[in-house]
């Protein structure tokens, strides 16, 4: 590819070639509380939290964690909710100089123990929640976990004890143990805020964060993602909104933070990008969708970052057709495909344009952007974003790249690119061509205007009698039924095709419920006969990740205990 074609389709003011700036990930708070220290970072429950207050507040995390001997190789995990606890740990353990380790509270306690072994994490910040702790308390005493650092909802919101005595009755609240392997996050920033500054001499070579990989199979690994991966992935995305009249505008925002912040998606377009334009981030601790279209009116939202079941859950809610939501203008869907269904009817219902992105956990997760000037283009997650080229190669013979609008293997190379995966160099070897492009296992294509199109992952690809049949075109048609709110699709074993399409649908409220031939009757036009959906299952409720992405790895585990069961 000697031309790079999605320069072409790039919006006025927005350059490919610009230059990313890097720079220690704890400079992204300092240089927001320098120039903006009365703005209000942090909306919590009532409480507000200025940039100037959660600087100080990252800084006496810094102290206090150097006396329990953090400093530059130790690592600490963060286990935590959409609170400020999590930005003050995250902020704070860099500034001590260490290294950030994320933790999914959804992943079971095996997955956990690994997670801590593997990170070699020996201190871990939590809630005292009965959701939070007692996992993580289990791990004291049989990993290589140090110390637990102990916060509460409580300490960070307006009313301290009404959230307290709420939470007590409703026995959401965990026993903590009073001895010398626990220490409250109260008292661990009861200090003067001065700790040593560890400068970092490698900006490309310094982890700032661990991040570890969902997997379909086998055990997490761990993404090294640098100090130099997440401040440009941060450049990225504000380059991205550099248009006339910029889609973001310095110090004006307000960001609803309902993505988890240990997911990748989160970290960076919420928590990294909201503070490096002095933004006020307003978080909640998990997706209520009651909440969300409140407070999208209420509070004058501005951006809103979310996966494709959020946007389903607003559009669907009956409150949204009655509530102002003018006041949004940047709103952008990733972490799973975008239905074009569901991204018609949010910006009829808004008014905003719901932009679709792509990226993921190794890329810090920058990958593409839709431009925001142009035509909506059905199916496509955008183009590449500055300082990024994305190539594809061949799913036959993955020595060759294939030329535009021919399918393959999309890779990418970038600074937002990571570093490798902790402790594994042949797995890292493995994503690495020769050139220096990581392997995705997405599958897709590139147009001549340099849009990309994302058919389905690599492992997600079905054989069905020999012939590849790919989830996501078989979902995109599902959608256009009008009775269906949410669908999955995954393969199932057929002695005679090998694998059959089926599919796992959430109906809208008050849709009536259809067979499996009237599906089929539907989509007798819009998909080939070897796609065609061979098995059907309506439920109330679709399985989800911690992000609110669509579990296919549920849906395929419960098939195989069928399997065996039969």
């Amino acid at each position: 590819m000697n031309e790079l074609p999605w320069i072409k389709s790039y919006p006025s003011g927005v350059n490919w070639r610009a230059e990313i700036p890097l720079m220690p990930v704890q400079e992204i708070l300092e240089t927001s509380a320098a120039q903006w220290p009365n703005q209000p970072a942090i909306d919590f429950m009532g409480r507000r939290i200025s940039y100037s207050e959660l600087n100080d507040l990252a800084n006496r995390m810094a102290t206090g964690l150097q006396k329990l001997g953090v400093k530059p190789g130790v690592h600490v995990g963060l286990y935590l909710p959409n609170t400020p606890h999590y930005l003050i740990a995250l902020f704070g353990v860099l500034k001590a100089g260490g290294t950030i380790v994320n933790y999914s509270p959804l992943d079971a306690e095996k997955v956990l123990e690994h997670k801590v072994e593997d990170s070699e994490t020996d201190f871990l910040v939590t809630l005292d929640l009965a959701s939070l702790y007692p996992q993580m308390g289990n791990l004291l005493g049989k990993t290589r976990l140090k110390k637990l650092i102990v916060g509460t909802l409580a300490e960070m919101t307006a009313n301290p004890d009404a959230v307290s005595a709420q939470m007590q009755t409703a026995k959401q609240l965990a026993a903590v143990p009073d001895d010398d392997r626990h220490i409250s996050f109260a008292k661990l920033i009861d200090n003067d805020g001065i700790y040593r500054s560890y400068p970092v001499s490698d900006l490309a070579d310094t982890i700032a964060v661990l991040q570890y990989t969902g997997g379909t199979t086998g055990l997490p690994k761990g993404a090294m993602l640098t100090h130099a991966n997440l401040s440009a992935a941060t450049e990225q995305c504000i380059e991205t909104t550099r248009t006339y009249p910029p889609v973001l505008e310095l110090g004006k925002e307000r960001v609803l933070a309902v993505l988890p912040p240990f997911h990748i998606y989160a970290l960076t377009v919420n928590m990294l990008l909201g503070i490096r334009i002095g933004a006020e981030l307003i978080l909640h601790t998990r997706f209520d969708i009651e909440a969300v279209v409140r407070e999208l009116s209420e509070k004058k939202i501005t951006a809103f970052p979310g996966v494709p079941t959020m946007f389903v859950a607003v559009l669907n809610h009956p409150a949204a057709s009655q509530a102002d939501l003018s006041s949004l203008k940047w709103c952008n869907s990733g972490g799973a495909p975008l239905p074009l269904e569901v991204q018609r009817g949010f910006e009829k219902l808004t008014g905003c344009r719901l932009a679709e992105g792509w990226g993921m956990t190794e890329t810090s997760p920058t990958g593409t952007f839709t431009p925001t000037t142009d035509a909506p283009r059905p199916g496509s997650c955008g183009v590449p974003s500055p300082g990024i080229t994305i190539k594809f190669l061949s799913v036959e013979d993955n020595q060759t790249w294939v030329g535009l609008g021919e399918t393959g293997e999309l890779c990418i190379r970038g600074p937002n690119v990571m570093k490798g995966y902790w402790k594994k160099p042949d797995a890292t070897a493995e994503v690495m061509t020769a050139d220096g492009f990581m392997r995705t296992g997405d599958v897709g294509y590139m147009d001549q205007d340099g849009y990309v199109y994302i058919v389905d992952r690599t492992k997600d690809m079905l054989l069905c009698g020999g012939f590849n049949v790919y989830p996501r075109v078989l979902e995109e048609a599902i959608y256009k039924h009008p009775a269906v709110e949410e669908v999955a699709v995954i393969g199932i074993r057929d002695e005679y095709r090998g694998q059959s399409p089926k599919a796992f649908i959430k109906l809208k409220s008050g849709a009536a419920p259809f067979t499996l031939k009237e599906l089929q009757d539907f989509l007798k036009d819009k998909l080939g006969k070897h796609e065609m959906v061979h098995a059907l299952d309506i439920r109330s409720e679709l399985p989800k990740t911690a992000v609110g992405k669509l579990s296919k790895k549920d849906l395929y585990d419960e098939e195989e205990r069928k399997a065996k069961a039969n």
